[in-house]
């Protein structure tokens, strides 16, 4: 049985939610603060103590430079979506989500939110993935942007395609996250000529507040440092799909499998918009779905590409997370 057919909901349930996690680059200064007085900051401190970080320094007091550091920004985001993770638990009473998706590093968020990673682990693999590609970026300087447009994917894979063989330019196409949009990634001058080609082309562009070329070869040299990590930490079994990066495909079984895929996921494009069409296929019209963390980059993903009474909301503080639960749960 394909994965796909296999993840499809109960039909003895009403709906489905389905969670989605975002990634580095939705990180903001004082993105915590909503949540210092609720019983929930228990988390950040539980993840601090595992890490040997203070989280929730990075969390209210960390300004836009400081988090735009691959090393904090990760750690910094996946602690928040964790909080509001376990708020929403708190909250529904019984969350059992009917799928997960994260992207980029939100994908080691709906790792944890499925299971397959315990929350301390899950924050060990995080603070580990964010030093080696930080040391990544240092080998070589890298930076991202978003390109926007009409046939904006093909135009820019052919574009980066050409500059790599005429020119010997760093850069790819590392997000494929809707028909009209793209993320390149690369050494911080070939990123730059390819922008400067694709506006004059009418295409619009979106820097990233990132640093680093991320899933793109330029990340190669943070793989073994997080190959170390991966094997000593222990995986469990989905109680839910996890859509992966790397093959937009519902992955349920085979936790073991993840290994493999975490370390592909650095070099590797995030095939969004696949993931997004995998939602839809085991949705048959009985998904909702929750971006779980900071900003609303996903919910607004995703409702360009799914089906409009696939309802998404956005929760990242607690009056959305109570706003959401009277308007789906009560």
């Amino acid at each position: 049985m394909s994965p796909l057919r296999a993840a499809r909901l109960p039909e003895a349930e009403p709906f489905g939610v389905g969670l989605l996690f975002p990634g580095q680059g939705a990180q903001r200064p004082g993105m915590g603060e909503p949540w210092r007085d609720t019983p929930h900051w228990k988390v950040v401190a539980r993840l601090s103590e595992v890490c040997g970080r203070d989280l929730g320094r990075l969390l209210l007091h960390a300004g836009a430079e400081q988090l735009t550091r691959t090393d904090t920004a990760q750690l910094a985001t996946f602690a928040l979506e964790m909080v509001v993770l376990d708020a929403l638990r708190t909250a529904v009473g019984e969350l059992r989500p009917a799928a997960c998706a994260g992207h980029s590093l939100g994908e080691y968020a709906a790792l944890t939110a499925a299971g397959v990673l315990a929350p301390e682990d899950g924050a060990r693999l995080v603070a580990e993935r964010g030093a080696a590609m930080q040391e990544a970026n240092r080998l070589t300087p890298g930076t991202m942007a978003v390109l926007i447009g009409t046939d904006i994917v093909p135009r820019t894979q052919k574009l980066a395609a050409r500059m790599r063989a005429v020119r010997r330019a760093q850069v790819w196409v590392a997000n494929i996250n809707g028909a009209e949009q793209v993320v390149i990634s690369g050494a911080v001058d070939a990123v730059a000529t390819l922008v400067e080609e694709a506006t004059r082309g009418g295409a619009r562009a979106i820097r990233i507040p990132v640093g680093g070329a991320f899933h793109t070869p330029l990340m190669a040299p943070a793989g073994p440092r997080l190959a170390q990590a991966v094997d000593r930490t222990p995986l469990h079994p989905a109680h839910c799909p996890v859509i992966a990066n790397v093959d937009a495909r519902a992955h349920l079984h085979h936790q073991e499998r993840w290994r493999a895929m975490m370390l592909r996921q650095l070099v590797m494009p995030v095939r969004w918009a696949g993931s997004m069409r995998t939602l839809t296929a085991m949705a048959r019209g009985r998904l909702r779905l929750v971006e779980v963390g900071p900003g609303s980059t996903l919910a607004n993903l995703a409702r360009r590409v799914l089906p409009a009474e696939i309802p998404v909301r956005s929760v990242a503080t607690p009056a959305q997370v109570e706003a959401l639960v009277a308007e789906w749960w009560h």
